[in-house]
Order: structure tokens, then C-alpha cells, then sequence
């Protein structure tokens, strides 16, 4: 069946990140504090006036006999992580674990407390938050590593939340959301380091990229062993 994808009233948008958003030329200003288009309000208005626009009855025709067509065998999105990169290494961590996320902030050290992982503490909008080194409890070294071409590098804080403690973890940079089948995770390659190994409960191959997937209930059980 072919859909028609042509709305019935035209909206007159401009499409702005496809010019100088995330996927155009990435020369867009507000990029440094959106991280991603999907964040900008530019964006989200253009979302919500094409969500407004009027359809005639045989789109919403043509688009309900396509969902009444029995699912094929190809392979359900039925999970979604945050994908960001510490040294070399590209990870990722359930999008339920992730409050928001925050330009990076230099932690305070905390006095007597010298935990590996533990940074200190930050200030976010008003808030501290204890800084954990996933490097350093990963075994992963932070100054290896670089930026994929052709594309703005976002070191970011984290901010994730895990039972009622929450936490800001630095990363190198942020690629976001990805969505995935669970069904397509493979087996850790046994080259892995053991410090990042004993950790991951799978990897994903996305585009150009292997992603670590972490096992989020043994991260979150080390983070606060780590703050105790």
C-alpha cells in the first residue's frame, strides 16, 4: 500500500534544521545549549503547527488501513537508551534513567572523601549533585579518544536519577536518543577491557558505531556504593 503523505492544508514551515540544525551544516547557534534540534523551541513550535494542520478524510483513511495490516517479521524498536562517549569508548544507559541533561560544570571536591568515581559535587540550576567519574569506576581512560568528524562534540553533565539519589555523570560528548531492538544486541567482544566488560550486558551496532550497552541495575548499585 502506498501512503500519501501530503497534507490536506499546507503549513509553511521553515525546516531550519534540516539547513543549519543537527542534520544540515550544524552552524546553527543554538546548538551548544539545545544539544539536539528535538530541544529547541523553534523546533517543537514548527512540531506542534504541523501537528494542527487539517486532514482530509482519506488520509485518515489510507493511514488506518495501514496500522490494521498485521505486523511483519522485521524486528520491533522496543527499547531506547542515551548513547554519549567517555575516552574512546561509546556507551549508553536506559532514557528512563535520564533526568536532563547540563553544560559542564567543574565539581568541588568534597573533603575526606577520596572514593574512586566520586568527583565532588556540582552545582546545576540552584541543585548539587554528587559528580561520579563513570571513567573511573568503568576503568576507561578519558584522554583517549576523539571527536567524530564532521560533527559538533558535546561534552555534557548527565543528570540521572536511580531509586531516590540522583547523580550528574560527565561524558565526552553526546550523540542521544537511539532507539533499538533488543533482539539485535550482541555479545561484548572479548577484547573489551575487564573494568568496562563486567559492566556491559551487550553491544549495539549503530551506523558506524559499536555502543556499549550497560547493565543500568549493577551502574546504579556502584554509583551508590560509591556515594555511601
Amino acid at each position: 500500500m502506498t501512503i500519501s503523505t501530503s497534507p490536506i492544508a499546507i503549513v509553511n514551515i521553515d525546516d531550519c534544521w534540516n539547513r543549519i540544525g543537527v542534520v544540515g551544516d550544524q552552524s546553527c547557534e543554538k546548538l551548544e545549549q539545545a544539544v539536539h534540534c528535538r530541544n529547541c523551541e523553534v523546533y517543537a513550535g514548527a512540531a506542534q503547527r504541523n501537528l494542527q494542520r487539517a486532514v482530509g478524510d482519506d488520509y485518515k483513511k489510507e493511514w488506518a488501513a495501514h496500522f490494521r495490516q498485521a505486523a511483519t517479521g522485521a524486528q520491533q524498536l522496543d527499547a531506547s537508551c542515551l548513547v554519549f562517549r567517555i575516552g574512546r569508548e561509546w556507551l549508553s544507559l536506559p532514557t528512563r534513567m535520564f533526568v536532563s541533561v547540563a553544560p559542564q560544570a567543574k565539581p568541588h571536591r568534597l573533603p575526606h572523601r577520596t572514593e574512586r568515581g566520586l568527583s565532588g559535587i556540582v552545582n546545576v540550576g540552584g541543585t548539587l549533585y554528587p559528580c561520579m567519574s563513570l571513567a573511573a569506576l568503568l576503568g576507561i581512560d578519558e584522554n583517549e579518544g576523539v571527536a567524530a568528524t564532521n560533527r559538533h562534540t558535546f561534552a555534557r553533565l548527565l543528570l540521572t536519577q536511580w531509586e531516590d539519589q540522583a547523580y550528574a555523570l560527565p561524558v565526552a560528548d553526546l550523540h542521544g536518543i537511539l532507539r533499538y531492538a533488543t533482539a539485535s544486541v550482541q555479545a561484548p567482544a572479548a577484547t573489551i577491557n575487564k573494568g568496562l566488560s563486567r559492566f556491559l550486558s551487550g553491544v549495539i551496532a549503530h551506523e558506524d558505531m559499536h555502543v556499549g550497552v550497560l547493565d543500568s541495575a549493577l551502574i546504579g548499585y556502584q554509583l551508590a556504593r560509591t556515594l555511601r
